[in-house]
C-alpha cells in the first residue's frame, strides 16, 4: 500500500497548488486538540486526488484512504444502485469499516477492492493515527454524516482531464470513462453539490 509513497516526487507546481490543504491541515493539528482529525479529498478523476494524499501521508506520516478500494462488488452491481447518485460506491461498507472504527480510536481492518475480479481481495491492519486522509470521489457522500475536519476538492477543466486520462489509462479507457464514470461522477458531484460545499477547491488550471 505505500508503494506510491516511497516513489512519490511532486513538482514544484503540484507543492504550490497543493499548499492550500497543507496549511490547513496544520491549522487544525496546532490550533486544536481533535483526535481524530479526518480530511477528505473529494473532486474529479484525474485532477490529482491520490498524488494530494500521497504528498500529505509524505508530509504528515498519517493514514491514507482510498475510496477506490470501496467501489461495489459484482454482486452489488444492480441497475437501482448504479442509477443512485453516489451509488458507484460500496459507502455503507466504507462507513463501517473505516470511517466508525477511525472515530472510535480503533484499528482498522482495511479490505482493498480488485477491480479486476471485482471482489474483495486483500485485507491490511491499519493503526489508529490523529490524522487521517480519505481521498477519491464519493468521499464526501453524505451518507457519512459529514464526520470530516476538512473537505477538499480537486476540480479540472475538460481538456486536461480528456489529456489525463489517455496518457494514464490509453485510448480505450479514456473511452470508458467518458461514457461511464465521469458521467457517473459528475451527477454526484451535481446531486450533492459537493464542491459548493468543500472548504478548499484546487484548480488544476492554476498550473497552466
Amino acid at each position: 500500500m505505500d508503494k506510491m509513497k516511497s516513489e512519490l516526487k511532486i513538482c514544484e507546481s503540484c507543492i504550490m497548488r497543493f499548499k492550500p490543504v497543507v496549511n490547513a491541515i496544520e491549522v487544525i493539528l496546532k490550533e486544536t486538540d481533535k483526535d481524530p482529525v479526518l480530511v477528505a479529498i473529494d473532486g474529479k478523476c484525474a485532477s490529482g486526488k491520490t498524488t494530494l494524499g500521497y504528498y500529505l501521508q509524505q508530509i504528515f506520516d498519517c493514514n491514507l484512504f482510498h475510496m477506490d478500494d470501496f467501489f461495489l462488488q459484482a454482486h452489488q452491481r444492480t441497475k437501482e444502485r448504479l442509477e443512485e447518485p453516489g451509488g458507484n460506491v460500496d459507502y455503507e461498507r466504507f462507513k463501517a469499516e473505516v470511517l466508525m472504527p477511525l472515530l472510535e480510536k480503533k484499528p482498522v481492518k482495511y479490505r482493498t477492492f480488485n477491480c479486476s475480479l471485482l471482489m474483495i481481495d486483500k485485507e491490511y491492519d491499519i493503526s489508529p493515527r490523529r490524522l487521517n486522509i480519505i481521498e477519491g470521489s464519493y468521499s464526501q457522500h453524505p451518507y457519512f454524516e459529514n464526520p470530516y475536519d476538512l473537505r477538499v476538492f480537486m476540480d479540472i477543466d475538460t481538456k486536461a482531464q480528456t489529456d489525463n486520462i489517455r496518457k494514464r489509462n490509453g485510448e480505450d479507457g479514456l473511452e470508458i470513462f467518458l461514457n461511464k464514470w465521469i458521467p457517473m461522477e459528475n451527477r454526484y458531484f451535481d446531486y450533492f453539490k459537493v464542491r459548493e460545499n468543500s472548504q478548499i477547491v484546487i484548480e488544476w488550471k492554476e498550473l497552466r
